[in-house]
């Protein structure tokens, strides 16, 4: 049983006329009368009696027309439902993260992405290893904030900001004192603090490993996060090596150079193809926020 047949039924119950029931659904008669008759055969019993002067409702048709209405509001209102419930439906966003600082590099887009775009609900994976990269392949999450140097292949990259190689410590700190500081400077500077990749991208820990080899065990830490080492340099137990965004430092920490260091590139990736509307919204709205944080004075 379908909604044709049903309309049909309805439409020759009501005029009690097939050519007028055809005129009015804007259908061929036969086309009525075919709808009419499938729906007998389904249910078994004839719904009207014919002649070649007049149509008229059997017994079984008058019966029938109780629960065909009825029948067919429930069916156009499910489906108003159903339209209405999926149009209502947020357009989820799976986005990868692997530290605290990307969460921190995204909270302006999402306040302002919160506001300007209700029905784009933002899924933050905060994953510091690289299994991010394969949530990305498989469609789990649908942009990864990244080095690019540790984009993954066959992703798009854009870049949000350049991220200049720096020691941190705080002010107290021997090496806060200096403008910019050396490699030879910073194996000689104590106790480093250091994490590992993907939580720092591979050039910095090949600079961590020129410092850390020419140093005493005792003066290395390493740390499983970077909100350890973070604590742990802020508290003044150690410095630290870090590709520095700009736009997240702490004023209670130095930031010096270090020297002969290129800045890194940090940015999102996504698939190639995927430019769904909510993947495109929220990359504007990123680098308008990234921008605007690294103006002077903001």
């Amino acid at each position: 049983m379908n909604t044709t047949q049903l309309e049909c039924f309805l439409a020759v119950a009501d005029f009690l006329n097939f050519s007028r029931a055809a005129q009015h659904l804007r259908l061929t008669q036969p086309a009525v009368s075919h709808q009419v008759k499938t729906l007998e055969d389904e249910l078994g019993v004839a719904l009207f009696q014919r002649t070649s002067k007049k149509v008229r409702l059997t017994q079984e048709g008058h019966m029938f027309l109780q629960y065909a209405g009825k029948i067919l509001q429930l069916s156009k209102l499910s489906q108003t439902q159903v339209k209405g419930c999926y149009q209502a439906r947020p357009m989820r966003l799976g986005i990868g993260c692997r530290s605290s600082a990307d969460l921190r590099l995204l909270r302006p887009a999402l306040e302002r992405m919160r506001v300007e775009e209700e029905r784009i609900l933002p899924l933050l994976r905060l994953i510091p290893i690289s299994a991010l990269d394969n949530l990305l392949t498989e469609g789990d999450i649908q942009v990864l904030c990244t080095f690019q140097e540790t984009a993954p292949q066959n992703s798009v990259y854009r870049e949000l900001l350049r991220c200049p190689v720096v020691c941190v410590c705080p002010p107290d700190h021997p090496l806060a004192q200096l403008e910019t500081v050396t490699v030879e400077q910073l194996q000689g500077g104590g106790r480093i603090a250091a994490c590992r990749p993907p939580l720092c991208p591979p050039s910095v820990f090949a600079l961590q490993g020129q410092i850390v080899t020419a140093k005493p065990p005792e003066e290395t830490i390493f740390c499983e996060s970077q909100e350890v080492l973070f604590t742990l340099v802020t508290t003044g137990y150690a410095f630290a090596v870090m590709a520095d965004f700009p736009p997240l430092r702490s004023p209670d920490l130095c930031y010096i150079p270090v020297e002969g260091c290129a800045p890194l590139s940090f940015g999102v990736s996504y698939l190639q193809g995927n430019r769904s509307q909510p993947l495109r919204r929220f990359l504007a709205i990123l680098e308008e926020t990234v921008k605007v944080a690294l103006q002077p004075g903001i």
